[in-house]
């Protein structure tokens, strides 16, 4: 695979180790003729360590051999998070050090959620785009202030905190980007 066709969530080999990209600066240069250059920001999964990595557009890059299902999650502990394959009922377990971004967008019962099988155990998970979940503590909102595109706190049911626009409510159920951690809209 070349490394200008890599995105954000692939699973490459790198020095030998499965790692997951999560981010991508691309740097073009100023002269004629030089190559554009991909910064990648990854994360081992085998040692759980961050990686950076600068590659040209035409270098090649191989993809791991990654399994990825959907799986529900169904419970967690105060050390791992533990998951249900929706196909074959298997059931994999994954630390709160190894899920920690992931961890304020999940509720039991949550669906969508794909994990990351490397030698049959889950190595790490992927959320869907948008999770819905529900205000627990929200400021109300100052009446007559509905004209201003003025954002306030929330806290999520998850422990999450976005900014809100001054009309929601505390109770409320809203969508929210996992990607970004941003509000997108009422659910």
């Amino acid at each position: 695979m070349l490394a200008k066709e890599l995105k954000t969530g692939s699973v490459v080999v790198h020095d030998g180790n499965p790692c997951v990209i999560k981010g991508i600066n691309v740097h073009s240069p100023s002269a004629r003729g030089a190559a554009t250059l991909y910064k990648f920001r990854a994360r081992n999964l085998i040692t759980r360590n961050k990686v950076d990595f600068t590659l040209k557009g035409t270098d090649m890059m191989d993809e791991a051999d990654f399994s990825r299902r959907d799986v529900q999650m169904l419970y967690s502990d105060q050390t791992h998070l533990f998951l249900m394959d929706k196909e074959d009922f298997q059931q994999y377990e994954i630390s709160l050090e190894d899920a920690e971004e992931e961890l304020p967008y999940m509720t039991e019962g949550l669906e969508g959620i794909r994990a990351m099988i490397y030698n049959d155990a889950c190595v790490g998970i992927e959320l869907p785009a948008a999770v819905e979940l529900t205000i627990t503590q929200c400021d109300p909102g100052v009446k007559g202030n509905s004209a201003t595109s003025r954002n306030k706190p929330a806290t999520l049911e998850t422990g999450l905190i976005v900014q809100v626009p001054e009309y929601i409510k505390e109770g409320e159920r809203l969508k929210i980007d996992t990607r970004t951690g941003e509000f997108l809209a009422r659910a």
